[in-house]
């Protein structure tokens, strides 16, 4: 089991150059993960699987605890990416599949990256957890509509398809974890100590297959500009989302303190990207660029995440400021005593 832990956190660590090296090298051989391209959805479907068997009731009751901030935390999400991804394809002149592939990636819930730079920037885990939660169950509902309302400029939307792949991929897999988890209680902690390996291996193989199917157009001209569009959708979810959080201090001080503010903001800006690219293959699958930049979308926001986090944990013992601040006040850690009467 040790072994299993040590595999799993040398995984994580080094995740997101383990998907430019693989993507790489699917790029330059194609038939690596091409065979797996009619089991992406099985392949989500494991990880969200193994999402499902790490939660309990407690998890589901946090969220009756705190809705407020929970459902204004979800609200946030599901309004500023769509919105802002809208915008970015206006502005950089997208269209056809590749803004669809945009507006997609903008409508996926939140991603579970987001829960592990939650903890490294000690902000409140349990809230971002929350928010994941919620976001991901409304999943089925929100992606076809906001896709519809949002995205059918571009292509005709086969929303029916996408709520039932959203439905069988997202609400199926997190049912059956979170039923198991109830009925097998202990014994599924032997399981869950793999599960980060079986679901960065899954992520690993759906990143190969978009990168194989899109292997002549990946670097082409027109898809190149959906790197610059995917860093400024993840950076403007970051800042909206903290700005919103900020002003929902004013609103609401008990709730949306600085733990909170800080898990809103990364539960804003970080998407499912493995689901965006999955519903891309299943629901577009004749225009397999709609694909690309929830690709692009899972590498950028592993290396911003982690530089956010990182900065954000350096900043804070920096300026002393607590974890569990108001609203972020220098200072506010708890010092010795004998400092605080020097000072």
């Amino acid at each position: 089991m040790n072994r299993t832990k040590q595999a799993a956190a040398w995984l994580t660590k080094w995740f997101t150059l383990i998907v430019i090296v693989w993507a790489a090298f699917n790029y330059a051989v194609p038939a690596t993960s091409l065979w797996a391209k009619s089991y992406t959805g099985y392949l989500l479907g494991v990880v969200l699987f193994g999402m499902g068997l790490t939660l309990s009731l407690d998890d589901f009751g946090r969220i009756l605890k705190q809705p407020l901030m929970v459902i204004v935390g979800t609200v946030a999400h599901y309004v500023i990416m769509p919105l802002v991804a809208v915008f970015l394809c206006w502005l950089f002149h997208l269209s056809g599949p590749l803004a669809v592939g945009v507006i997609l990636v903008g409508c996926c819930p939140s991603g579970t990256s987001s829960n592990v730079m939650s903890f490294l920037s000690r902000d409140d885990v349990a809230l971002d957890v929350s928010i994941g939660v919620l976001s991901t169950l409304l999943a089925p509902f929100m992606i076809p509509l906001l896709m519809q309302l949002l995205a059918s400029r571009y292509v005709a939307i086969p929303w029916q398809s996408l709520f039932i792949n959203a439905l069988t991929v997202v609400l199926l897999p997190v049912a059956l974890g979170v039923l198991c988890h109830m009925i097998f209680r202990e014994k599924i902690e032997k399981v869950t100590v793999a599960l980060p390996i079986v679901s960065q291996v899954a992520i690993l193989l759906i990143i190969g297959v978009v990168v194989a199917a899109n292997q002549p157009r990946l670097f082409s001209a027109a898809t190149l500009l959906a790197i610059p569009v995917v860093i400024l959708h993840n950076l403007s979810g970051y800042a909206l989302g903290f700005g919103f959080s900020k002003l929902m201090y004013r609103v609401y001080p008990k709730g949306f303190r600085y733990a909170q503010q800080k898990a809103i903001t990364f539960e804003v800006g970080m998407q499912d990207s493995g689901l965006g690219a999955t519903l891309a293959l299943t629901s577009f699958a004749a225009s397999p660029v709609a694909a690309i930049p929830s690709t692009f979308f899972s590498v950028w926001h592993n290396i911003s995440g982690s530089v956010l986090s990182a900065w954000w944990r350096a900043h804070d013992d920096k300026h002393a400021i607590a974890h569990d601040s108001d609203n972020g006040e220098k200072r506010s850690a708890t010092v010795p005593a004998m400092a605080t009467a020097t000072d």
